[in-house]
């Protein structure tokens, strides 16, 4: 196939106000972190007991689903899926922009994110976070340079040599990610070996869900074709990522269920848990599977691109819900401090479960880190040929193996 690639013109008056809404977006989000960081952590809802909170659910979004992204590339260089191949620049382009955004949240809700030098001088390489700052930065020097093969002729014979490193990175990557929770023993809510692949696949769905959306809108704004069949293809897969999701999601619980240490935890999420339990079962069951599944696979409404737009976007509600559901309600369930022992309760929150109200401030930033990925990625665009010129199904063969 012959594919082009060219920039987005930008230059109706649309292109200019989606800019300055997402600038507005992002700078009030940066405000909300100074206010954060002159006035306090005491501003948010966050305390002793959830230290992880609102700002870290948007940023863990945006990572896992970073890595997810560069699958689409990677189908195309490391599987040899000549209909992937034309998404690969704008796949690599997402990658870094949504995971540049998932640091900026990080990073803007340190509360002193001048401690960031300390983080970046001094590791402690028995910490699983030390470890994910190697990741993250060698995600994007090694998509880095992925890109530039892809985009460069005289480095086209090594590119595939580069995505193949690539596709191992972001699978080290969003291991590492999902290890973070699965290598605190403390919490009886994480501490299992399941969680990193339990990631893994999720970044599968989110960074394909993300990429659909971002695809539609793009290249019907711009007026670029863009074949059903493609997005029918795409979708298949988008379905068999959200099931196998949903099986590991199931094995975590059952295994809990199994345990019998585990059953007050796990009364806890799938019975009286309050927003967790709603999140888990109609965030993330109902909106976030049951339902693209049914609007993937209806026989009918299922072949418009308006199941495929939908079902993306309730996908990525649940991806949500459920990183809510595992990061907070994992951190509100009662911490035990001495398992196996009877310990005298004291006054210090001793089987209690933490209270957590997000606070304006927590939203704001995360949707600033959102404003931030998307402006880099329109504006990527805008400057270098990421966009292939069309993608319509008479050119890309959407069947081609």
């Amino acid at each position: 196939m012959k594919i082009t690639y060219s920039e987005l013109k930008g230059k109706s008056p649309g292109f200019f106000i989606v800019l300055g809404v997402l600038a507005a977006i992002a700078a009030i989000g940066l405000g909300s972190a100074y206010y954060m960081e002159h006035e306090g952590h005491h501003v948010t809802g966050m305390s002793n007991q959830i230290v992880w909170g609102l700002p870290h659910i948007f940023a863990l979004f945006l990572i896992v689903a970073a890595s997810g992204i560069l699958n689409v590339a990677s189908i195309g260089t490391v599987f040899g899926k000549k209909a992937y191949k034309p998404l690969g620049r704008l796949s690599g382009l997402m990658a870094i922009t949504m995971l540049a955004g998932g640091l900026a949240i990080l990073v803007l809700d340190l509360g002193r994110p001048d401690r960031l030098v300390v983080a970046m001088t001094t590791y402690n390489f028995k910490s699983i976070f030390s470890w994910n700052i190697y990741l993250y930065n060698g995600f994007l020097l090694i998509v880095g340079v992925y890109l530039w093969m892809m985009m460069e002729r005289k480095m086209q014979k090594y590119y595939p040599y580069a995505g193949f490193v690539a596709f191992i990175w972001r699978l080290i990557l969003t291991t590492g990610t999902g290890s973070i929770f699965g290598f605190l023993v403390a919490r009886e809510a994480y501490d299992t070996a399941i969680l990193a692949p339990l990631f893994v696949l999720l970044s599968f769905a989110l960074g394909m869900a993300v990429f659909l959306l971002y695809i539609i809108i793009a290249f019907q704004s711009c007026d670029r074709p863009l074949g059903d069949g493609l997005l029918q293809r795409m979708k298949k897969l988008l379905g068999i990522f959200v099931a196998s999701v949903f099986y590991f999601v199931v094995v975590y619980h059952l295994t809990n269920l199994y345990l019998t240490n585990q059953h007050a935890f796990e009364a806890f999420i799938l019975l009286n848990g309050g927003i967790y339990t709603f999140l888990f079962w109609v965030g993330y069951i109902l909106i976030g599977t049951i339902a693209p599944l049914a609007i993937f696979y209806h026989p009918t409404f299922g072949q418009t691109r308006h199941a495929v737009t939908l079902g993306s976007a309730l996908i990525l509600v649940g991806g949500w819900s459920l990183l809510y559901v595992i990061i907070i309600g994992g951190q509100a369930f009662p911490l035990e401090i001495f398992p196996g022992k009877e310990v005298i309760e004291s006054s210090f929150f001793d089987g209690v479960v933490a209270s957590y109200a997000p606070s304006l401030w927590e939203f704001l930033l995360g949707m600033a880190g959102i404003a931030i990925a998307l402006i880099a990625t329109v504006l990527g665009t805008r400057i270098l040929p990421f966009m292939p010129d069309t993608l319509d199904d008479a050119v890309v063969n959407p069947q081609a193996d």
